[in-house]
């Protein structure tokens, strides 16, 4: 049987990006999110979390959004104390590898210091990915025994999906009709691979999304079909695949 993880990035986020992916959950086919530990709608996500116990909580580690949790960096801030732009990782700047670990592991902290228990990691804007930052996140994978998203090559002792699906969020840009081919393309996917980690967007349009964010009219579009689609529908019924979290891999 088929195991499928759909995550939903981006959770604290905003309020509005809370209650999408809430109603992804409760309502659709929705696992999984990971949670910004330094986001203005974070303590709104925890709560909802509590009261969510079902849906799997990982830890969307952040470098290029909003503010740091920890008041010492020197090198990945700008002036005004905010991280640099995803700009300046992307290029090959010399910044303090050492300012990112202690960020990263105090954002793991802010989460388990919250009453959750994270399920895996991943970040925003794939930056763990990134080669500076590969070794970072196996090393805090490994002190905290948790999975990664695999959209780099990890090693085989942290746990990874073996499949990761990362083209999901056009269903929010063309209508359902017209992924037929992708749609069933990911359908055998799941089918085939052991386990495969889906990540998507959904998300409410308010204030904090249309000041910070690009990725805005899709995010609503996927909510809509996280939750109504045909294709949720069938996956729903299919008996050959189980939509699972991290903690089933």
């Amino acid at each position: 049987m088929g195991k499928v993880i759909f995550n939903a990035d981006d959770f604290g986020y905003s309020r509005g990006m809370n209650y999408a992916i809430i109603d992804s959950f409760k309502y659709g086919i929705l696992t999984s999110t990971t949670l910004m530990a330094g986001m203005p709608g974070f303590d709104h996500a925890v709560s909802l979390a509590h009261e969510n116990p079902g849906l799997g909580i990982g830890v969307h580690l952040t470098l290029t959004c909003g503010y740091p949790l920890c008041a010492n960096h020197k090198t990945i801030v700008d002036h005004t104390g905010q991280f640099k732009k995803l700009s300046y990782f992307e290029s090959d700047q010399d910044y303090d590898l050492n300012e990112v670990y202690q960020e990263w592991d105090a954002q793991i902290k802010k989460i388990y210091d919250a009453g959750l228990t994270p399920t895996h990691l991943d970040s925003h804007h794939h930056v763990h990915s990134f080669p500076k930052q590969q070794d970072i996140v196996i090393a805090l994978a490994q002190k905290y025994n948790l999975p990664v998203r695999n959209n780099f090559a990890l090693p085989d002792t942290i746990a990874h999906v073996t499949y990761f699906e990362p083209l999901f969020d056009f269903v929010g840009i063309e209508p359902e009709h017209r992924l037929h081919v992708y749609l069933s393309n990911l359908l055998k996917a799941i089918r085939e691979h052991e386990s495969v980690e889906v990540m998507c967007h959904p998300g409410y349009l308010d204030f904090d999304l249309f000041e910070g964010s690009a990725l805005l009219k899709n995010r609503a579009y996927v909510t809509q079909f996280l939750i109504h689609s045909d294709f949720a529908k069938k996956l729903k019924m299919d008996e050959t695949i189980s939509c699972v979290t991290y903690a089933d891999i």
